[in-house]
């Protein structure tokens, strides 16, 4: 029997047929851990899928990619769905994937860890950033649906708290495909034209895929390139976005939100009444205190009796004049007595006591004092100091008395 002899071609169009007629391989689930994932230019991801004992090739194209909602990554745990066929070319078969979803957690908490991961190692949750609320807000945009019930509870609380702001409605569609567009471009709008000082985004509760448009990249870095504060108001309380982790504050909920945005006007009035109240007990207080200092002056003796002091002092100055004299006179007769002994010890001293006593005083011509007969001799002129006159007089002859210790004079007649 004669052999049937195929192409390459023709075995691997053969094995497609197969394969695609298969009704197991037509639309099979797969279940493994990503690797050698690569993303190209053109949009197509290209990875295997491998589990313990064996590898699958499986491609991505970017049609399909754009539907998926987290970025795979080696070593993630995923079930992909898709057909088994042939490559025709090449001859291997591979998976031809229609989506992926994370094996054992959803596909959006892998989204949203992802994003959240991202977004807060570029630093746009930094608490330094975030913006404080303005105490007393003029005006207030909400950013969220116009038929929803959380805005009909925003403006009720708003009114009710707050009455004097001016409250803008920016209405946006909050779910599908067109809201992350819609809210980035009202807050744009909103800061562009500076249309209120403080703003409200969020939405009321419902499912996370309801909730998703408050998890789009675009609006979290709208809210972080805004320059008016905003308060993040998405679902109830334990509803996490993240676009409460962007926005200046986290409101639990839209309610919360118009209460975080306004201060309460009746806490404001009690806070005034207070206040006022604190004012006039004080003021009150002041004025006892002034009154009776008043009255404490007006009994004083500098008014009662305005020359008192003018006595007092009188009668202290006369006191300290005459101590002054007192001082003074002992002073005087202390002084007079030191001048007493000092001229009875200078006039003990005093070389006339001494003439009066019969002695005398000899000058020579010069006036200087002979103290011994040397310094004269015969027939020079001298004078003599008596206690009541002077006698001129002449050396008639010098006689010196001898001494043992000097020699005797020459004398001359």
């Amino acid at each position: 029997m004669e052999q049937n002899i195929l192409t390459v071609t023709q075995v691997n169009q053969y094995l497609k047929a197969k394969l695609d007629g298969d009704r197991i391989l037509s639309a099979v689930a797969v279940r493994g851990e990503i690797s050698n994932y690569k993303c190209y230019p053109s949009g197509h991801h290209y990875f295997s899928l491998k589990d313990g004992e064996g590898a699958l090739r499986c491609v991505l194209f970017r049609s399909s990619a754009q539907r998926l909602r987290f970025r795979p990554e080696n070593g993630m745990k995923v079930i992909a769905r898709g057909r088994v066929t042939v490559f025709p070319r090449d001859g291997q078969y591979q998976l031809y994937t229609d989506g992926l979803i994370p094996d054992g957690v959803g596909e959006l908490y892998v989204a949203f860890e992802q994003l959240k991961a991202k977004l807060q190692q570029e630093g746009l949750f930094d608490p330094a950033h975030k913006r404080p609320l303005p105490p007393y807000p003029e005006r207030i945009a909400l950013i969220t649906s116009a038929a929803g019930a959380a805005v009909h509870d925003m403006l009720r609380i708003l009114r009710a708290r707050w009455p004097v702001a001016e409250v803008l409605l920016l209405p946006v569609r909050v779910q599908g495909q067109q809201a992350p567009a819609e809210l980035a471009g009202a807050l744009r709008y909103a800061n562009r034209h500076r249309l209120a000082d403080l703003i409200i985004i969020g939405r009321g509760g419902g499912s996370m895929e309801d909730l998703w448009a408050f998890n789009d990249e675009r609006l979290a870095r709208e809210i972080y390139r805004s320059e008016l504060p905003v308060i993040s108001a998405v679902g109830h309380e334990p509803d996490v976005t993240i676009s409460d982790f962007v926005a200046d504050l986290r409101a639990a909920t839209p309610s919360n939100a118009a209460e975080l945005a306004a201060p309460d006007r009746r806490e404001l009035m009690a806070q005034m009444d207070h206040q006022a109240t604190r004012m006039r007990r004080a003021m009150a207080a002041r004025l006892e205190r002034e009154r009776k200092r008043l009255d404490r002056c007006a009994a004083s003796r500098v008014l009662t009796d305005p020359l008192a002091s003018i006595r007092d002092k009188r009668v202290l100055l006369d006191w300290q004049q005459s101590r002054l004299a007192s001082h003074m006179s002992a002073a005087l007769q202390a002084c007079r007595g030191a001048l007493g002994a000092q001229a009875a010890a200078l006039d003990a001293l005093s070389p006339l006591k001494v003439l009066g006593r019969g002695y005398s005083l000899a000058r020579d011509e010069e006036g200087k004092v002979i103290s011994s007969v040397r310094q004269v001799c015969a027939g020079q002129p001298i004078s003599l100091r008596l206690s009541d006159g002077t006698l001129d007089c002449t050396v008639m002859g010098v006689q010196e008395e001898d001494t043992p210790d000097r020699p005797p004079a020459r004398r001359t007649r």
